[in-house]
């Protein structure tokens, strides 16, 4: 950039800001304002023409004014003049003053329009660049009209400087978000890409983002930017900080175009090609190791820098979740900043072990830093913190830990922020629910819950303990005596009297039986809260007294003068005044069976997705909902759900698919969540699965209507008839923006889902292999094993596959020996395997013995890729 000479200095400008600053009132800083524009406007208008160093003076002055708050009506056309000025310091003021005062609808576009094609035609660096800042900086519509398909042709130049390169690229990226319609990459998209090579740091990092943007809306076209974005990324990791001397912040090398290159990755699922995958995963090693090495420096930049390249690492792994060695060890660095002194590190320590509960290969890892998170739940001084707590506890439930974390979270809850109390009320009832072996422990505490939070207890909460308790018979006499002693308290929360009342109402009869809770002890109980609660609590009450008359005759007159009371038949309230007169009709000239058929108990509710579930997703945004059903941003492909029964299938910038799944014998159940990730209704929504004779696919209806940002659920109810090779198509219908979109996505239902595991003893097992030795009967593949030959990996990888492992079964220890049953409708399919590593050669023998040939085939072929 050129210097600017002491003849630049604009005197006049410093003497009239030095002016402004010395006014002692609001009323003096117009007064001299006023003046100078008079005097501005005059000269202006003058019949001497102004020389540009004084036309730069006065559009100078004009530009603070309007900085100050003063509205600019003149001075347009002579910055636009300035323009056209062959000195820098003129032109840069002119193409300030437009990108600041000019807006789209101006006149003056086309003139403007002219002067910066003029510069970008000029092959001055320096030209270009200011004419590239203000287009980025305007960024209408009319400018990328203009110059859409001209910065393109600018930015793979040969000869275009690297300065320039990087304005272009930055400038194409704004054009891009504001006129994506405009901007036209078809024929530039190879040479753009080819930018990730470039000899210049600034080029390759300006073009890293532009790419990242453009790859989010059509992946397939910059897909060829993976393998350019590993090579680059793995020449920044390995270097030395001195190599990229111009480029290390605090002895981290290159780190934000390392962030930006690993961010555009997290757009395309793990490379296919098996040296890629490597050279990447030992970036990632490479990444994890270098967060485990001392300080070069206690400067906070230093450690800000360093971690900003980690936690961008542990985002990709954690996206592609394809690695458990490395999803492992990012759980356990992810472990160590949980007591970090720093709160932000801690921050996002527990946001990202979010995410990384949800993968199968590192739950566990994650589980074992409980005890931390509890302490950080009870200690921590900054509510997002505990907040985040809050979520990593809930992501980390399972069978093994449920009751300690609802504990926990109920223990909380008694000092708990307000702002979080609801989101906490239905995490715990969703747990308690979710994980509830023992009924009983689910009804005290969702009782208990009410107790400790009960203005938080919304209705749904309320709702769903009702619809379980009536769905099971077992736990009908435990909830009636458990409500019945929590009623009497002497001051109960409104929600534990609904919900008293209508379990009353419906089983009370179960605990009748003993003298403390009589049929007369439950009436006094539940109307001695009568008139505390609010009408529509009354009105479940007078239902429940109308249910006591049909099971407890003995108690009818007293309910009736209830019923009869001036405070029911003359309420001000229409629906208790109508409820009070229709009960009190009813039992008096209804029979006993007319009564006991109208009032009869509550038929079992329909299954159904909970409510309560759907609210923290609708307070949560689907997006952001780390939970048991899916939290990864990803696109994986089939191949992924070998091993594995849940994530998320696909996903683009309007939809993601999500899915859960559960087998058994030839019968198998899919969720499959679709997430409405934009801010606009979907409608017409339909779904269709292709289904064959080897494999039958029934779904039920799902919602046609998909509101922004909601997240829905279908089950698809699977049987297996006979062995089959071709996933079935789930293809998806609606409109958006009153556009049709259609969408396949392939399920990922492989044969391996059937299995069975069978244990067996060495004696039998042989026995069994030797049976199975016919040619036909036998597959053996010898493959080159694509990722790390780590042993607790292949052991997960088999177990996930379906087969049960036999240990001491094979002489050799290192090889692994499983057995399995594949369950169809019409047969079953014995399996046996042999999986033998070479850890020197780096290679695998699969051997596989079935008792038909196409069974052996398809599963040898499934079961090689994951190795």
């Amino acid at each position: 950039m050129p210097a600017v000479s002491k003849g630049d200095g604009m005197r006049g400008l410093a003497v009239f800001i030095s002016d402004i600053r010395n006014c002692k009132s609001k009323e003096a800083e117009v007064k001299r304002i006023n003046k100078e524009l008079a005097n501005i406007r005059s000269k202006f208008k003058g019949d001497k023409a102004l020389d540009g160093y004084s036309k730069k003076k006065y559009v100078c002055k004009l530009l603070f004014i309007f900085l100050l708050g003063h509205d600019i009506d003149f001075g347009h056309m002579e910055a636009v003049n300035l323009l056209s000025s062959n000195k820098y310091t003129e032109k840069q003021i002119g193409y300030l003053f437009i990108s600041v005062l000019v807006n789209s609808n101006s006149e003056l576009i086309r003139l403007i329009n002219n002067a910066i094609k003029n510069d970008l035609a000029s092959r001055n660096a320096t030209f270009m660049n200011l004419a590239l800042h203000c287009i980025a900086n305007v960024g209408s519509r009319e400018m990328a009209e203009a110059f859409a398909s001209d910065i393109p042709r600018i930015l793979v130049a040969g000869d275009t400087m690297d300065s320039v390169k990087q304005s272009a690229a930055l400038c194409l990226l704004r054009l891009n978000r504001t006129s994506p319609d405009l901007v036209p990459m078809g024929e530039w998209t190879a040479r753009v890409v080819h930018l990730l090579n470039d000899q210049h740091l600034g080029v390759v990092t300006a073009a890293t983002s532009l790419i990242t943007t453009l790859a989010q809306k059509s992946p397939d076209d910059f897909k060829t930017s993976v393998s350019l974005a590993v090579a680059r990324l793995s020449r920044i990791v390995t270097s030395a900080s001195i190599d990229l001397q111009d480029y290390t912040y605090y002895f981290v090398a290159a780190p934000w175009l390392s962030v930006k290159l690993l961010r555009l990755l997290q757009c395309y699922p793990p490379p296919e090609d098996a040296s890629l995958r490597s050279r990447l995963s030992e970036c990632l090693e490479t990444i994890l190791n270098k967060a485990q090495e001392p300080p070069k420096s206690k400067k906070v930049q230093h450690s800000n820098a360093k971690n900003a390249v980690l936690f961008e690492a542990i985002a990709l792994i954690i996206h592609h979740d394809s690695e458990p060695n490395l999803l492992v060890r990012a759980c356990n660095q992810l472990g160590q900043f949980l007591q970090h002194r720093e709160t932000n590190l801690r921050y996002l320590a527990l946001e990202s072990m979010c995410t990384l509960a949800s993968s199968e290969f590192s739950h566990e890892a994650v589980k074992t830093h409980i005890e931390t998170v509890i302490s950080a739940l009870k200690t921590e001084r900054d509510v997002s913190v505990r907040q985040r707590a809050v979520d990593l506890l809930y992501a980390m439930c399972d069978r093994s830990n449920s009751k300690q974390i609802v504990a926990e979270m109920l223990s909380y809850l008694e000092t708990a922020d307000y702002s979080i109390r609801e989101e906490i009320v239905l995490k715990v009832a969703i747990l308690a629910e979710k994980y509830a072996v023992d009924y009983t422990w689910y009804v005290d505490t969702i009782l208990n819950l009410i107790r400790i939070a009960g203005d938080y207890v919304s209705e749904e909460v309320w709702y769903r303990v009702i619809q379980i308790v009536i769905n099971r018979d077992d736990v009908q006499g435990y909830a009636a005596k458990t409500v019945f002693e929590a009623l009497q308290a002497p001051a109960c929360h409104e929600n534990l009297v609904k919900v008293g009342g209508y379990i009353l109402g419906e089983f009370g009869n179960l605990i009748a039986g003993d003298p403390r809770s009589s049929p007369l002890v439950q009436f006094n109980l539940l109307h001695s809260k009568f008139h505390l609660c609010s009408v529509p609590t009354r009105a479940l009450l007078l239902s429940a007294y109308i249910k006591f008359i049909n099971l407890f005759p003995e108690v009818k007159g007293t309910i009736q003068d209830v019923l009869r009371s001036d405070s029911q038949l003359r309420n001000a309230d229409v629906e208790l005044q109508q409820r009070a007169v229709e009960y009190l009709r009813l039992s008096c000239i209804a029979s006993t069976d007319i009564l006991a058929t109208v009032l009869e108990e509550m038929p079992p509710f329909p299954e159904r997705e909970s409510s309560i579930l759907a609210k923290l997703k609708k307070k949560k945004g689907s997006s952001k909902l780390p939970d048991m059903d899916d939290s990864r941003k990803n696109v994986n492909g089939s191949a992924e759900f070998v091993c594995k029964n849940n994530g998320v299938i696909y996903e683009n910038q309007l939809l993601q698919i999500g899915l859960k799944s559960e087998y058994r014998q030839n019968l198998g159940r899919m969720y499959v969540f679709y997430g409405n990730k934009t801010s606009t209704q979907f409608q017409s929504f339909s779904t269709s699965v292709s289904t064959t004779l080897q494999l039958n696919v029934q779904e039920k209806p799902v919602d046609p209507l998909i509101e922004a940002g909601a997240q829905v659920q279908q089950i698809l109810n699977i049987e297996c008839v006979s062995d089959f090779s071709d996933a079935p198509v789930l293809n998806i219908q609606f409109r958006y923006g009153g556009t049709l979109q259609n969408i396949a996505v392939k399920l990922p239902v492989m044969l391996n889902k059937f299995f069975q595991p069978t244990e067996m003893t060495s004696q039998d097992f042989f026995q069994r292999w030797k049976q199975l030795g016919a040619p036909q009967q036998e597959v053996q593949k010898i493959f080159i094993a694509k990722n790390q030959m780590d042993t607790d990996v292949t052991k997960a990888k088999l177990l996930g596959f379906g087969v049960a492992l036999l240990d001491g079964v094979d002489p050799n220890p290192v090889n692994f020996v499983g057995a399995g049953i594949i369950h169809t409708k019409t047969t079953q399919v014995g399996c046996l395997l042999r999986l033998e590593p070479n850890t020197q050669a780096q290679m695998y023998r699969l051997t596989l013995r079935t008792s038909k040939e196409s069974v052996s085939q398809r599963l040898c072929e499934l079961l090689s890729e994951q190795f």
